[in-house]
């Protein structure tokens, strides 16, 4: 009878077990960093301004 196991701390074991797996989720699912976005959106902002500069024809005035 050495393997005695206290209910409560079993229960906390399993808890943090079921939320490390939930926090594992949301990091696949929103795991880009603020820098990671705000240079996909300066990229982005820049190729725009590439096309919008170098558009032939159909000027809109």
């Amino acid at each position: 009878m050495d393997n005695v196991i206290s209910f409560s701390k079993a229960k906390k074991k399993l808890a943090r077990a079921i939320k490390e797996k939930q926090a594992e989720e949301n990091r696949a699912k929103f795991g880009r960093t603020k820098a990671e976005k705000d240079t996909s959106h300066k990229t982005s902002e820049l190729e725009n301004k590439r096309l919008d500069q170098n558009r032939i024809g159909d000027e809109e005035e």
